[in-house]
């Protein structure tokens, strides 16, 4: 039986255990939420260029739309976040992480409180060796310094605001691209790791050989939304998990004109500062925008920008706004194996490079015939920079490779926060994570190079961990409530 000692002691208790929570919410309210951002180009200034993402190497001598790297910055009072998403392909981590050392420098932020990703846009200027593509080395030499500035300009525009989210679905451009092809079918190619393939990505429209897709597609459109304390709008960062949805070099693609329209579309032209709008790739290595299922539809970069650009608008009038929310970061690095061809694998590449005296590859089979000599000159394994962030109950998770739905939809489905997006090619880039059961079927996105390296298990290993930040972020500073706006 309790004595009445016990219970004046339990009384006490909840009165203090209820006084530090009162306290700790007019802390949180006294304290002022800031953002800033900016907008940097950082179109070429020489053309032409070098532009990756294809088998093949190009070059472009046009600039059909600027590039931009697209800066954010959050400020609770305690803790700095930052946000850098550039209009290219793929970054390596050497130039993330020097533009955030340089950034560091200037704002003081953490470099493990700064996100930077690349939209993946295929109509930009190659910073990263990927496939049969160079490197623009005047370019990379220049991309570093042109993020770390935009990041200090959006880190001296902070100001006193608002911050709120919401999720739209767009169901119209995102859809699995990879199939279970019918025995046989499935195009192979040597040197690739991989024998007996039973996927194959883009199959083609209604391909009779194609028998199902191999996962399914993320809808979903998240939109974080920055507002002065009067409802000016300052920012916006959204995500979509469908690949590029194909433009001319150079240009932004649908990610350039998407922030274009919601500028537009939320009235924002013409603000001192600059609205700044931001589209992130979500979990799309699986996925673009083709149906290959049904009839050929047609669309265009800029209809897939109109698209998702009227469900995000929509989403934003849904929004509720916070004066105040903590924010936190984490980043976790993960040390993962590099899938290498054995002896006889590499002799056989070799020798083929040799005899059709290759230099530059003209074709898929000399591409993974060079890529076996280049892995197997490559260290035996890879540090991956893993990261999570935290704005009040909205989740979100950096990770460095091209990442399928299905792994994106189990950190959303686990993660302790609601909602959690994924931003891919986040911090660095380590090439196609394809789950196990994935690996198992072959085709392009598993195929051993550069772009598809990592161990067969790195997708569970990276998830884990993903996870494993998401619940520490959750649980900083957990007990600090969020302020309504007034």
């Amino acid at each position: 039986m309790r004595t009445r000692t016990q219970d004046a002691v339990r009384a006490v208790l909840m009165v203090a255990g209820l006084a530090l929570a009162i306290g700790r919410d007019a802390a949180a309210a006294g304290r002022t939420f800031r953002a800033g951002a900016h907008v940097i180009d950082v179109t070429p200034k020489k053309l032409p260029v070098i532009v990756n993402g294809g088998m093949r190497e190009r070059m472009a001598k046009r600039i059909v739309d600027p590039l931009h790297a697209r800066c954010l910055v959050l400020d609770d009072g305690i803790t700095q976040i930052a946000f850098a998403i550039v209009d290219s392909c793929v970054i390596p981590r050497s130039i993330m992480d020097r533009a955030k050392e340089l950034a560091h420098k200037t704002t003081g932020i953490p470099t493990e409180h700064m996100l930077i990703a690349a939209t993946h846009a295929h109509s930009c200027p190659s910073v990263a060796c990927v496939l049969g593509s160079g490197v623009q080395k005047d370019y990379a030499e220049l991309l570093p310094g042109r993020i770390a500035e935009g990041i200090r300009l959006a880190h001296k525009n902070l100001a006193p605001a608002r911050i709120g989210w919401a999720v739209g679905k767009d169901p119209t451009n995102v859809f699995c691209r990879r199939f279970v092809m019918k025995p046989g079918t499935a195009r192979t190619c040597r040197f690739t790791g991989k024998k007996n393939d039973q996927a194959q990505m883009n199959p083609g429209h209604q391909n009779p050989n194609a028998v199902k897709r191999t996962g399914a597609a993320d809808t979903d459109v998240p939109v974080v939304s920055v507002q002065s304390r009067t409802g000016k709008p300052l920012a916006l960062l959204a995500n979509y998990s469908t690949h590029y949805a194909g433009a001319p070099a150079i240009s932004a693609d649908y990610f350039g004109v998407f922030c274009r329209r919601m500028e537009e579309r939320l009235g924002a032209g013409g603000l001192t500062p600059p609205f700044v709008a931001m589209m992130t790739n979500g979990t799309s290595g699986d996925t673009n925008c083709i149906d290959f299922v049904n009839p050929r539809r047609k669309f265009t970069y800029i209809t897939v920008a109109e698209d998702v650009s009227q469900v995000a608008f929509d989403a934003c009038k849904t929004i509720r706004y916070f004066d105040w929310v903590p924010l936190a970061a984490a980043e976790e690095r993960l040390t993962l194996a590099i899938r290498k061809p054995d002896a006889a694998e590499l002799a056989e590449a070799k020798a083929y490079l040799a005899e059709h005296k290759v230099d530059k590859p003209r074709n898929t089979t000399e591409v993974y015939a060079r890529e076996a000599v280049i892995l197997s000159e490559m260290p035996p394994t890879r540090e991956l920079k893993l990261q999570a962030m935290r704005i009040g109950g909205l989740g979100i998770a950096a990770i460095p490779n091209e990442v399928f739905t299905s792994t994106g939809l189990t950190i959303k489905a686990k993660s302790p926060l609601r909602p959690t997006f994924t931003i891919e090619l986040a911090n660095g880039y380590d090439g196609y994570i394809p789950p196990p059961e994935q690996h198992k079927l072959g085709g392009y996105t598993t195929w051993r190079a550069r772009s598809s390296c990592l161990e067969v298990d790195a997708e569970p290993k990276i998830t884990a961990v993903v996870l494993r930040l998401l619940e520490k972020v959750a649980q900083h500073r957990r007990d600090e409530a969020p302020v309504p706006a007034k």
